[in-house]
């Protein structure tokens, strides 16, 4: 009976809820590795606060929290594609007092896949708080489909989850573009992998395993798992000093994705912060549109104004900050010609040379033109009523 086979024969057989029992033959389990690696690899992790964890992630976090209560995890599987794709290795790590412990589950045959499971969900068990990167797209579908397979119960994964690469896209995707954790590691946590086998050829070293029984095989595969898992932790770390500690943020850009996420998970007050630390830098022209907007929608008009003026008088942000006081003018202060004046030195403005490359050009030109139609029958409305 090949793989789909079993897989169809568990489904049929239907789900009790429990993990299913295993013959007096049956009873062995799946190779288990664990390791304790020291806490100097990972400064910071037991200072981690709940409120700022929420901050990140939008998430209700239990309460009271601790950082050794967050398990994060790993699965290294058989492939991408299709309803057989198994999780043949899962990574477990957490913060002790002693320092971060990893362990790690294979099913050295798919016959083991129960007890690999039956490991994971105790682990789960133990722990308030999941972290992994990708996991809410990836890992956690399919640990909750093989678990369900295997007559398991899912609601070990019933607990908040901190998806690092939802977290990750949000700060350095401007930046960086790609985000990948080998990426990250590079870039961020200045870690590069050496010797590092590629996560593409993970299902192949596994199936030339299968045939040859060759254990060798999985040393690249554990490793690269391992330092996966460890890698989750020193990242949530480092996530969670940049919102602590912007002023130490050495990038605009970063600053101005960090205050988007804030209003993201609205919190907007504190998205003012990171926006007004990227208008140091190179962001300094959007960080300071959406610290006006933000200003303007919080109802501090006034504040909002102030922004947008000294953006107009240091060339900073374009055509943006004259669109945005011709609306306030127009809209909150009744000044259609304020408004109006505005409107013509934005029109001034993207007739620049330097402005005809950028693609929204001519949106803009239109919704100008049309806003100066209106602000002019307006002001020859009024002349009216005055004579």
């Amino acid at each position: 009976m090949n793989l789909r086979d079993k897989l169809r024969a568990v489904g049929a057989s239907g789900s009790t809820g429990k993990p299913r029992e295993t013959s007096r033959e049956e009873s062995r389990d799946c190779r288990h590795l664990a390791v304790t690696r020291p806490l100097s690899e990972f400064p910071g992790a037991h200072a981690v606060r709940r409120d700022t964890l929420e901050k990140m992630t939008g998430l209700a976090l239990p309460e009271p929290f601790d950082p050794r209560k967050i398990l994060y995890l790993d699965t290294e599987t058989t492939g991408l594609g299709g309803g057989g794709t198994v999780a043949f290795l899962v990574g477990l790590g957490w913060l002790t007092d002693a320092g971060f412990e990893v362990h790690q589950f294979l099913m050295r045959d798919y016959d083991e896949e129960s007890y690999l499971l039956r490991h994971v969900e105790a682990g789960l068990n133990r722990f308030d708080v999941l972290c992994t990167f990708n996991g809410a797209t990836f890992d956690v579908p399919l640990l909750e489909g093989r678990l369900l397979m295997n007559r398991f119960r899912r609601d070990c994964l019933d607990k908040p989850h901190i998806d690092l690469l939802q977290l990750a896209r949000r700060v350095w995707k401007l930046r960086l573009k790609r985000c990948s954790l080998s990426r990250l590691e590079t870039a961020i946590l200045g870690a590069p992998r050496t010797d590092d086998l590629p996560g593409s050829e993970v299902p192949k070293r596994y199936f030339d395993y299968l045939k040859t029984k060759q254990e060798s095989l999985l040393d690249d595969i554990l490793s690269h798992n391992a330092q996966d898992i460890a890698s989750l932790c020193v990242l949530l770390t480092h996530m969670a000093e940049m919102y602590d500690r912007p002023e130490t943020v050495p990038f605009s850009e970063d600053l101005y994705s960090m205050g988007r996420a804030m209003e993201k998970n609205r919190r907007p007050e504190e998205a003012r912060t990171y926006y007004r630390l990227a208008r140091k830098g190179r962001m300094r022209g959007e960080a300071g549109m959406a610290l006006g907007r933000n200003l303007r929608r919080a109802g501090e008009g006034e504040e909002a104004e102030k922004i947008w003026l000294e953006m107009i008088e240091s060339r900073a942000g374009g055509v943006q900050p004259y669109i945005e006081m011709a609306k306030l003018l127009e809209h909150r202060k009744r000044d259609f010609a304020g408004a109006l004046e505005m409107t013509e030195r934005a029109m001034a403005l993207l007739g620049e040379t330097r402005l005809r490359e950028d693609r929204t050009v001519q949106e803009t030109k239109n919704a100008l033109q049309y806003r100066r139609r209106r602000l002019k029958k307006r002001l020859a409305s009024r002349m009216d009523k005055k004579e």
